[in-house]
């Protein structure tokens, strides 16, 4: 795979950028930028510090609790390197053209890393769904088992089974979910998933659309990412606390998770993240089964928190997400509530059979 962007860069700041972004020959950067801002990349990113436990808010309770009447999407929206200013703290002139710069070079290493990960998914070979089947996917996660209103609690890692009904008309039972592991409820069944239209009536289902992805659905979408940008942001509701550029964010995660779709909607889809503004590039990232990766990151002030998805550093497939509270009033900056790795995708004709090596997308 050979990547869209060239440019001249060359030393040990060619070999960090190579060390993001693997198997990438060049990038548009010039040397100069890339000497001034290499390390502020890295600043910021990923920090975990040992605290008091994170108190966990209402609002945020409800973020991670998915009844199993809603379809289950994965929190995949993004977060990042941020470029802090401490308050009261004049900067010098060049500090604050060094900081400009810094911002312009995380944007464009966004922009690059995201038509990397675009370009990886043109060259999945991905057989049509049709609208009798179901998407299967098998992941690993680990979730917040505290009391409400109370301290994170990571639970163990445990196995999550799920079947989407590509179903095109408006249906009532979307799918089926079968969690297993130690100290999950209802471990090793399978519970129907239900779903109710926006209004709460369930007589006359749900088509497929936004809040219920369809690959039919996803295939009809724009692949012009301007096109692509405007539905999104016309369609997508914000939850409670959330600004309209978290909450396509967090669509477009849900959109690429337990989902198949033809390999032009995908990578219209990551193109479209990088005109999100906020989003960033986290160098090292770790999904629920220990896999490390890239992250594309993002983070919302407003709810305080902050979401990443995982690619692989080759093949650059979406490995799995997690999710931290930040910057919460007297608690450390960053607190993982839930992690996800996806082990399994297929596409299976009933929602009680798991694919064949034949059905498997990945």
């Amino acid at each position: 795979m050979t990547a869209s962007n060239r440019h001249d860069g060359s030393g040990d700041d060619a070999a960090h950028l190579r060390g993001l972004l693997p198997d990438a020959p060049e990038w548009d950067l010039t040397p100069t930028r890339h000497l001034h801002h290499r390390n502020v990349l890295l600043r910021e990113i990923d920090q975990e510090q040992t605290a008091a436990p994170t108190p966990v808010t209402p609002a945020l309770q409800r973020r991670w609790l998915r009844p199993v009447f809603l379809l289950p999407a994965t929190a995949m929206a993004l977060a990042g390197a941020l470029i802090l200013t401490l308050p009261g703290t004049e900067q010098e002139p060049g500090a604050k053209a060094e900081a400009t710069d810094a911002k312009h070079a995380a944007a464009n290493g966004v922009v690059l890393t995201l038509d990397r990960i675009a370009a990886a998914s043109m060259e999945v070979d991905v057989e049509p769904v049709r609208d009798d089947q179901f998407v299967y996917v098998r992941s690993l996660v680990r979730g917040n088992e505290g009391a409400f209103d109370g301290p994170v609690k990571l639970g163990a890692p445990h196995r999550r089974e799920i079947w989407v009904s590509q179903d095109s008309a408006p249906i009532t039972r979307t799918g089926v979910i079968r969690e297993s592991g130690k100290g999950v409820p209802m471990s090793g069944q399978r519970i129907p998933i239900e779903t109710a239209a926006p209004d709460g009536s369930a007589e006359q289902g749900v088509p497929a659309g936004i809040d219920r992805p369809t690959y039919q659905w996803l295939a009809k979408l724009p692949t012009d990412t301007d096109a692509l940008r405007k539905l999104l942001y016309a369609q997508t509701r914000p939850l409670e606390n959330e600004s309209k550029d978290q909450a396509v964010f967090r669509k477009i995660g849900d959109l690429l998770n337990e989902t198949v779709m033809p390999p032009a909607n995908a990578a219209a889809l990551y193109k479209t993240v990088a005109t999100i503004p906020g989003v960033s590039v986290t160098p090292d990232a770790t999904d629920a089964a220990g896999r490390h990766g890239i992250g594309i990151t993002r983070e919302e002030t407003g709810a305080a928190t902050r979401d990443e998805w995982i690619f692989d550093r080759n093949s650059f497939t979406l490995l799995g997400s997690r999710s931290y509270l930040t910057h919460t009033a007297g608690t450390k900056p960053s607190t993982l509530y839930n992690s996800t790795a996806i082990m399994e995708t297929g596409v299976v004709d009933r929602d009680d059979r798991e694919p064949t090596d034949k059905q498997k997308t990945a």
